[in-house]
């Protein structure tokens, strides 16, 4: 058997970090959030992967190469213009020639999710479904003795607790289907319309309904809650240097030539990359993670964050809540402020933030005193001057004086 994982799109709702990668090589606990779909998959005994790609591709190549490394067998197949999931499908065309597996890579899974499906498949379609209480945006499933009768993309009204979850089992079948799949009102090809249309024909779609992990992540701040979902599964290990008087509680991972300097606090679970330096007397909370080559200055407080690779972090600095990009320089002082249920604009459609300090892309460099107001964002190449309050979203290059 195998899997294919729909990789190809931006994910605008995730700027500014899709600025410079697609939204499925946005981290989560220090790995690309793809990566822990294809660890799922593989646990599972299905060890051949097609990677549908388009946005930033080259990014995602570089990183996974032929799949040797992660223990997996990867080809591409590769979607230029995103025209909906049922044309992403369709690419891989040739590439299966049996049932397969299909995941959408911007939802985070783990093996018990992918093994909830692979027990209870049937029929020419198997979808996977999710019990959720707020519906709102999502397709729901209504289903009677485990079969499929309709999929309602967003609709207006609840009509089903049930979400559909993006994860199928698909017959050979579903090529010559997707075939005869309309343009969408929106201009897509949708693998729901697909399924839709067999199920009016009398095709068995069947569903499996899971309790296991299932996070989608539409904006940048859901990479928090998967953040601190998975690092709730991590072990202590400690490969780096903890100097005495630095303390570690709880289930802590420090990465290999990282040092833990005298006075650190730490509780987990938190997880730091390699060739970090946690500068002394700083604090770290749980559900953070910190990347790569990344500095931490002395009496720093970090809490329920996620930076990235090759970032530096000044003295006496707050971030809470927060992520932060790779290649950022922030000066001493930084602060960023944190508020609950955020309204927040994105091409004049407001996103519900439950709790968010602030977003902040890549390779950026903030002077000392500089405070970024709740909610607010920080794109990419820009420069922010000494003791600058940032009360609106800045765009990529700018300079902030």
């Amino acid at each position: 058997m195998k899997a294919v994982i729909l990789a190809a799109g931006e994910g605008l709702r995730c700027r500014p970090l899709t600025l410079t990668r697609s939204k499925v090589m946005i981290p989560v606990a220090n790995k690309p959030l793809i990566e822990h779909i294809i660890n799922a998959v593989a646990e599972n005994g299905v060890k051949e992967i097609i990677l549908v790609i388009g946005y930033k591709k080259e990014r995602i190549m570089d990183y996974f190469g032929n799949g040797i490394d992660f223990g997996v067998k990867i080809n591409y197949a590769f979607q230029d213009a995103q025209l909906g999931t049922a044309h992403a499908v369709k690419k891989v065309r040739g590439y299966v020639d049996t049932d397969f597996l299909v995941l959408n890579g911007d939802n985070l899974v783990d093996a018990g999710t992918i093994a909830d499906l692979l027990a209870g498949r049937s029929g020419t379609v198997t979808l996977l479904a999710v019990e959720r209480e707020q519906t709102t945006g999502y397709g729901v499933v209504i289903s009677e003795n485990g079969r499929v009768k309709k999929i309602l993309e967003k609709p207006k009204e609840v009509v089903s607790h049930l979400v559909n979850a993006g994860v199928y089992m698909f017959s050979q079948e579903i090529f010559d289907e997707i075939d005869k799949t309309p343009l969408s009102e929106t201009g897509e090809y949708a693998i729901t319309d697909t399924i839709q249309a067999m199920i009016q024909r009398g095709d068995i779609v069947s569903m499996v309904k899971t309790k296991s992990m299932w996070i989608d992540a539409v904006h940048s701040w859901d990479f928090l809650k998967a953040n601190a979902t998975v690092l709730e599964g991590c072990k202590k290990e400690l490969s780096g240097v903890v100097e005495h008087g630095a303390t570690i509680k709880g289930n802590v991972v420090v990465g290999e030539n990282s040092i833990i300097r005298a006075g650190c606090y730490i509780v987990g679970p938190v997880t730091i990359g390699k060739n970090c330096d946690i500068g002394p007397n700083t604090v770290i909370l749980p559900s953070t993670a910190i990347g790569d080559n990344t500095s931490v200055d002395s009496s720093v407080e970090i809490q329920n964050s996620i930076l990235m690779n090759d970032v530096r972090i000044g003295s006496n600095s707050y971030i809470s809540n927060s992520i932060i990009g790779a290649n950022n320089n922030i000066g001493p002082h930084f602060s960023t402020e944190v508020d609950r249920n955020l309204m927040i604009e994105m091409k004049g459609i407001l996103h519900h933030a439950e709790l968010l300090g602030t977003v902040i892309g890549d390779d950026n460099t903030l002077s000392n005193r500089v405070l970024i107001k709740a909610g607010k964002m920080i794109a990419n190449n820009c420069s922010i001057e000494v003791g600058v309050t940032v009360h609106r979203d800045i765009p990529p290059g700018s300079i902030v004086v």
